[in-house]
């Protein structure tokens, strides 16, 4: 009897566990930047919230870990269609500018007036300049999107609202570096921080959430 109990206690522990890994854990708690921190020019501030970007170019750091093996759930609005931001992901070590970010992670767009200019790599949901999107899901201004990225091992899938945008697996075939601003090719590791970009004075947009659970 008493190693069944323990039996059933062990199932227990594991089915708890199970689950705790399956729940969201928000890195953005609505109130500060507790976690946070800015690389680069710019800032993000809290409005009624929400992370909302300021000038640039730079970005919002996570800087207490790296992550591997993750969903990020990242849900944003923007101000109009030509707004330009991005989540990085897979960065290696933490940045001293945000171009390093750029060049030795990856910024998982965010720019639906790219779509209208039918560039297919560098609109919302693609791994910037490297990846091709498969949808355009983003919705109008003011409404709220939901992004995620899928961190699996060396295979890097964004769904947007459902749908899924772009899938990548390292040693996959890019294009070629066509102007100075796009990132370096190359490898990225499987474990690396992760952070939200303010683009420019002209982009507005305003980050509600942004959580991650276990992708396994």
């Amino acid at each position: 009897m008493k190693h069944n109990f323990t039996f059933l206690l062990i199932l227990f522990l594991l089915a708890i566990d199970s689950i705790q890994a399956q729940e969201w854990r928000h890195l953005f708690n609505g109130k500060d930047l507790s976690g946070w921190e800015q690389i680069g020019p710019g800032k993000f501030v809290i409005e009624d919230s929400t992370l909302k970007t300021v000038g640039g170019m730079g970005m919002l750091l996570f800087s207490g870990e790296k992550f591997s093996d993750v969903v990020i759930r990242v849900v944003y609005t923007v101000k109009d269609n030509d707004a330009n931001s991005g989540v990085f992901i897979r960065i290696p070590e933490k940045p001293k500018n945000p171009w390093k970010a750029v060049n030795t992670g990856y910024e998982v767009q965010i720019d639906n007036g790219m779509r209208h200019l039918h560039n297919d790599f560098h609109c919302t949901g693609v791994l910037y300049s490297l990846t091709k999107a498969m949808s355009y899901p983003q919705k109008r201004p003011g409404e709220w999107n939901t992004m995620e990225i899928t961190l699996d091992g060396s295979r890097t899938v964004v769904h947007l609202n459902g749908k899924k945008v772009t899938e990548y697996n390292e040693g996959d075939p890019v294009p070629a570096e066509k102007r100075w601003f796009e990132p370096d090719r190359g490898p990225r590791p499987v474990s690396g921080y992760i952070g939200l970009q303010n683009h420019d004075s002209k982009s507005t947009v305003y980050f509600k959430e942004v959580a991650v659970k276990s992708s396994k």
